[in-house]
């Protein structure tokens, strides 16, 4: 075959450290525009973005020539540094270890945006703990509980 054509579409979530509920609706656009270029700048397509306070969501077309791991590191590593050099909290600001990315067909687009861009509404029905649970139930990925969150008491 002569060419390479993909058409891949990732949802990411990942929390920050120990769940803490430290982004502000105050800044959190500031955050999402700088993921977003992260992102865009490594090639990939931002479809839709959105957080709570101790969780974020994104959504993406994948650019397969970087892995959904190096994309990853990128923006956890920048977006961290980005908040922490803004001053944006209190204390130094991390994202917890690991992501949840979760492949969706193109029929799938509209619905998960939606989803994302809900995630306020959404969120006074259910905690993020209960979420991701949920999204990883209807993905069929075998997990123990034990390695999903580190608490601050477990740490």
């Amino acid at each position: 075959m002569a060419n390479t054509y993909t058409r891949l579409h990732i949802h990411i979530v990942f929390a920050v450290k120990y769940r803490k509920s430290v982004i502000n609706i105050e800044w959190e656009d500031r955050l999402h525009k700088y993921i977003t270029g992260i992102v865009q700048g490594n090639g990939h397509k931002m479809l839709a973005i959105n957080s709570m306070p101790d969780h974020l969501h994104m959504f993406i077309g994948l650019n397969p020539a970087q892995s959904i791991s190096d994309l990853m590191r990128l923006v956890k590593g920048d977006s961290s540094e980005f908040v922490n050099v803004q001053g944006f909290t209190k204390h130094q600001f991390r994202w917890q270890e690991g992501y949840g990315a979760f492949s969706n067909s193109h029929s799938q687009i509209d619905a998960v945006v939606k989803y994302i861009l809900n995630q306020k509404e959404h969120h006074k029905k259910r905690n993020f703990k209960t979420e991701y649970l949920s999204i990883l139930r209807d993905n069929k990925i075998e997990y123990n509980e034990k390695y999903l969150f580190t608490d601050l008491l477990d740490a």
